[in-house]
Parts: structure tokens; sequence; C-alpha cells
């Protein structure tokens, strides 16, 4: 398959995209400190050097993981493939499309794991384009059979340091969860959460029902890579017991735990290159743990925090936008809930890898990182629909010059891109199939036969 050299952005203005206001408590244990100046006294006035580190090497033991999954290698070089696998595309409503989508297709490494379009499209999609920005609803599609979301797709990367997933934080059985059994709806997704497992194993669990795709036991023993990786994966179980569903969603999760974007030049400076941030770059850095408090919300590792905050972003709607928002989307956290004090609010997201999207916050109404940072600055609500009464304490204004927006803008688009996600992406299938999406006008864009 063809790559073309594609990667993602993440803003600060992301950072105001869902805001949290609690530190991340995985954190990585590491000798190796920057060196010691300005902006190492300033995080460590508010943090520390330590606490935002992301592993290097691919250490999987210092991974944050599902005790109930165990990151092994076998599970994440299992979960790696059937990510991308469009093999697993056997649900789909229209014979069409059989084979033609995967996980891969809404998180993809081009678009830093998340859409490149404003709504992603997995069954019912066409095309590809550079990094899935010309994807777009099939003709033989509608509304009505077409899969899509509507809330922007949110990303993989760095999920290792979440333990609820979705923008209201509905998949996850402990931890920030605990106490909401009552909302695991019986026959929705969300009595997923009734396995016992955190965010990123519910999700994958869950996803793959959602988004018709399925785990074949037939299929998988009958091409030998995958029954060998499964075989080796859950060697501890009956073989009667390992190709099933729960199996492969556990090796998914294990992969996309390892997705990490520990490359990126802040992460760089973390672990003591002193070079890998420009002046610019440390002058923004200045400014996200100081002046514009953006590590008030946006912590840990992934700066992201598992608090959900109102922001008063719009929802998503606009050109390329396929059916309607539903109240219980509108309302984030709230629809999942059912706590009036939730209506409004959204998950904070990481900030990783963002310059090369272009849509941002959950309703994917902002076209640049620089534009979330203005509205953060201003602190002037879009949407006419959430009460102010909603709008979380920090969403404030924060006094930035037009100057400090840019510094800030390029530590988050810069500082904070990994520029290597494709370490991340298979170089083929056991199937043979193309991948992200194997449509023929995807085919074509991608260059894969």
């Amino acid at each position: 398959m063809k790559n073309y050299k594609f990667f993602t952005l993440a803003l600060c203005a992301s950072v105001f995209i869902n805001v949290s206001c609690t530190n991340d408590k995985d954190v990585y244990e590491d000798n190796t400190v920057a060196e010691s100046d300005e902006l190492t006294d300033q995080i460590n006035s508010v943090s520390s050097i330590t606490a935002l580190q992301m592993l290097r090497d691919n250490e999987l033991a210092t991974i944050p993981q599902d005790p109930k999954n165990p990151i092994t290698q076998a599970k994440v070089d299992l979960g790696k493939l059937l990510f991308h696998e469009t093999g697993l595309a056997l649900n789909p409503k229209k014979e069409e499309s059989m084979n033609m989508y995967s996980c891969a297709s809404c998180h993809h490494a081009k678009a830093g794991f998340q859409s490149g379009t404003k709504q992603a499209i997995s069954e019912g999609g066409t095309g590809f384009g550079f990094f899935g920005e010309a994807r777009v609803m099939s003709e033989n599609y509608d509304e009505t059979t077409i899969d899509i979301q509507p809330i922007r797709t949110p990303t993989v990367l760095n999920t290792a340091f979440q333990d609820v997933m979705l923008w209201n934080g509905q998949f996850g059985a402990t931890k920030t969860n605990a106490g909401t059994n009552s909302q695991w709806t019986p026959g929705t997704p969300k009595a997923t959460n009734n396995l016992g497992f955190e965010g990123v194993e519910t999700q994958a669990i869950a996803g793959l029902d959602v988004h018709r795709l399925k785990i074949d036991p037939e299929m998988i023993q009958a091409n030998e890579t995958y029954k060998n990786l499964f075989d080796e994966a859950f060697a501890d179980l009956p073989e009667s017991e390992r190709y099933t569903k729960i199996n492969g969603g556990l090796a998914i999760a294990a992969y996309e735990r390892t997705v990490i974007a520990s490359e990126a030049p802040f992460q760089r400076w973390l672990h003591g290159e002193e070079n890998a941030l420009d002046s610019i770059e440390k002058q923004g850095a200045m400014l996200f743990f100081g002046k514009a408090k953006c590590y008030t919300c946006h912590s840990g590792p992934a700066l992201s925090g598992m608090d959900f905050h109102a922001l008063g972003m719009n929802d998503l709607s606009g050109s390329g936008v396929h059916g309607t928002v539903d109240e219980a989307t509108k309302k984030g956290r709230g629809g999942f809930t059912l706590n009036p004090e939730d209506d409004y609010t959204f998950k904070t997201p990481t900030l990783y890898n963002l310059r090369d999207l272009n849509f941002f916050g959950h309703g994917g109404s902002f076209n640049s990182v620089k534009e979330v940072i203005e509205y953060k600055n201003a602190a002037v609500a879009e949407n006419t629909e959430v009460p102010e009464s909603n709008l979380s304490d920090e969403f404030k204004p924060l006094g930035l010059t037009a100057e400090e927006i840019n510094q800030l803008t390029s530590f988050i688009e810069n500082g904070l891109y990994d520029d290597n996600l494709e370490r991340y992406v298979p170089e083929s299938l056991p199937t043979g199939q193309c991948f992200p999406v194997a449509d023929p006008a995807a085919r074509e864009d991608l260059g894969c036969n």
C-alpha cells in the first residue's frame, strides 16, 4: 500500500474543546529530565517534568493498562492488524460494502488517528484523498444506511491515559464511571460496560458491533497468520474460546494503548533533548503552563486529563454533515449520566498531533488550532443552546496578545507533533486487503491494488 506523508494536529484550542482539571494518575518514571531552565521551573511550579513524560522505546510494561487485559506483544501485534483489517467488514447493510472498511477508516494515522473529515464515514463512504479529507457518502447510501456519528470522531492517540472513552465518557466500567451502572442500558452499546473493563477495552469490543465489523472464527482459523496470533495472544484459553469478538476487541485495545505520540519534540525535550523545541515553541510552552493556564485542564502525559467541561461550542452541522444531532449527544456527559450538572460538558481531548486537521471541537466548528485558542482567549460561547450556568468555571478570558496566541499555537501545532505515527501502521494485512478503506475510489487514492 502506498502511504502519503500526511499527519495530524491537536490544539490548546482543542484544549478548550473539552476541558479537564485533574491530573492524570498514570505517569512514567524516568531518570532523565530536561536541563533546568525557565521552562523547566515553570512546569515544575504547576506539575513536574516526569509527570508529563510518555514512554520511550516501546516499553510495554510502562503503558497504563487494564488489569483485566494485560498488554503483551502478541496482543499488540494481533490488534494492530485487526484495527486496520478491512476484511472484518462482514456485517454491512449493503452487500457492496463487504470488506470495504475498518476501525482505521475513522481513526487513521494520516489524520492523527482521528478522521480527516468533519464527520467520519465508515460503511457507506467512498474515496479517501491524502489524509481522509476526500471521503464522502456513496451515491448508493442515504442517512438511514450510512455508518456515521453525530459528533466529531475522537482520536485513538494517547488513549492509554484515559479510563473512559468517547466525548461523554460512556465506555468504561471503573474509576471515572464508578457508580454509573444504572446508565448501562441493556440492549445498547453501553451495556458492554457490564464486562467490567476500562474504557479503551470496552469501546474496542462494543465498536465492532456498532460499526458493523465481525470477528469471524472461521475466517480467523482459515488464515494462518491470524490463527497463530490469536493462539499466541490467548494461549491461556481453550482453543474453542480464542477466536471471539471479546478477544479480538481486547487485542485491538492492547494495540490502541501503544499508539502514543512519544516522539513529539516536547516529549524529546522532557527527556533531556535541550534543542528539541525552538525558542517560539518554548515561549508557547511557557504560556501553556503559565499565563494561558492550559494545563489547568490539559494535564498528564497526554495533556488530556479526565474531567468534563462545557465550553459552549457548537454541535456538528454544516457542509458534509449527515443526519441530526440528538439531545443526548448535545448534552455530552449529561446525556449519559442524566445529571443536569453534567449537561453540555465534554471530555478533555489530548493536544498531540493536531497540526494537519481542519476541524476542531466536538462539533468540528473550528478550522484551526489558532481559532480554538482565540475562542478560548475571548471566552464568548458560540452555542446559544448552552445555558451560561452550565459553562465551565475555566471558560474565562485569558488576556493573551496576538503574539502570545501565535506562540501558543506554535507549541501545540509543532511542539506536540509526532511526525512518525506511521510506525503504528502495518505494511500489509494477512488477508491482502487494502486499508484503511478499500472501496474502488479509495483504492485509487491510496495507490492500492
